[in-house]
């Protein structure tokens, strides 16, 4: 019998921790789904989630972060377009200047009044709850 899983994946809000406000990271996706993205990936067979999420973090912002804590689990089937994936979101601080590597077209600082209306996957639906849970400690429900 096969088993058809969902795959694992990262996703990482990186707050600047230097700057006022503590803005966050958004890449401009180069290859499709086209849009802003939080940083994030695949996790690689063998590798520990808390490691993709520094992984690609570093990959994509050019940043090395320090992960403050687990936020949520994000799996709805339609969530990204290409197949059905699995992301777990951490929450993260950084400092310095980032810069877009990896699969990254462009990289830019936002504060939650400034965030871009083309976002890829489900990351509007993972900012709001991450905004919600910045500004009035409500954690997001599972679904």
């Amino acid at each position: 019998m096969t088993h058809r899983n969902p795959t694992p994946t990262v996703d990482i809000i990186i707050e600047l921790v230097d700057r006022p406000h503590r803005p966050i990271i958004l890449i401009e996706r180069h290859n499709p789904p086209y849009g802003w993205a939080l940083p994030g990936g695949f996790i690689d067979y063998g590798e520990l989630a808390e490691a993709a999420a520094q992984r690609e973090a570093e990959e994509e912002t050019g940043l090395q972060v320090e992960l403050v804590e687990q936020f949520h689990v994000y799996s709805d089937p339609s969530r990204d377009p290409r197949q059905h994936t699995m992301s777990v979101v951490f929450l993260a601080t950084a400092t310095g200047e980032p810069q877009a590597g990896d699969d990254a077209k462009s990289i830019d600082i936002f504060e939650s009044w400034r965030i871009p209306t083309q976002l890829c996957f489900d990351h509007d639906r993972i900012l709001r709850d991450y905004w919600c849970y910045r500004h009035y400690g409500i954690r997001p429900r599972l679904s």
